[in-house]
């Protein structure tokens, strides 16, 4: 490996999920992905049972360390079961303590920009848990989604080995993108989307939240492995 892939897998982040139905566990879960290592956590506050403004902000604010604040709608896998007004208005509270707002780039484009206006940082994500579009489809939803946030992200669902490597072909001629193939087949991709740029990998504590998720122990393993290949 020549000494930028090198530098790519010192940059990426380990973004450890946090999955929890309740404040307590969402605490728990969240010291323990720190002591394990994870460089940032991603706080999955639509798992949360009733959540609110306040709570989340509070929690926030008690675990004191890198966040991906995300209110994933349900039409992209997620939880949530307010309105739309509410979702948005939780993620607007959570904007003030997050180092990162993860926002569906199909998000009603009012709300969209007011969360992208209110964050430290944005993400914009894409999820197809169905296919992997094709390179030129892709690569379109990347360019839009580059277009209004600092980040994008799409998480795509592989039903051939061809697809995984569209995915990885994406990554290699876009930057600031997260790039993921879910799945048994797309598992590999976590620790190679590295290697092609991607600024984040995404990690499970106690609970998976995404197909094919590995756990930090097994990525951070992995790209130590990969960084001794250097």
């Amino acid at each position: 490996m020549s000494r930028s892939l090198s530098a790519l897998l010192t940059k990426t982040m380990i973004c450890a999920i946090i999955f929890e139905k309740n404040s307590d566990s969402v605490l728990q879960s969240a010291k323990k992905a720190i002591e394990m290592g994870a460089d940032i956590l991603e706080f999955r506050i639509d798992v949360l049972e009733n959540p609110d403004p306040e709570t989340v902000q509070r929690l926030i604010y008690e675990i004191d360390y890198p966040i991906i604040a995300t209110n994933r709608m349900q039409e992209e896998g997620g939880f949530f079961n307010g309105s739309e007004k509410e979702r948005i208005e939780i993620l607007l509270k959570a904007a003030k303590y997050a180092q990162f707002v993860d926002i569906e780039l199909q998000t009603d484009e009012k709300y969209l920009s007011q969360v992208i206006e209110a964050s430290n940082s944005s993400i914009v994500s894409y999820h197809d848990f169905e296919r992997t579009p094709p390179f030129e489809e892709l690569t379109n939803v990347v360019k839009m989604q580059r277009e209004i946030g600092d980040i994008a992200k799409f998480a795509v669902m592989p039903n051939s080995l061809q697809d995984t490597l569209t995915v990885l072909k994406v990554l290699s001629n876009v930057e600031n993108t997260i790039g993921i193939a879910m799945g048994d087949l797309g598992r590999y991709t976590r620790v190679v989307a590295p290697l092609f740029g991607s600024p984040i990998t995404y990690a499970s504590v106690n609970n998976k939240s995404a197909p094919g998720q590995l756990d930090i122990s097994s990525i951070k393993n992995i790209l130590r492995i990969l960084e001794v290949m250097d």
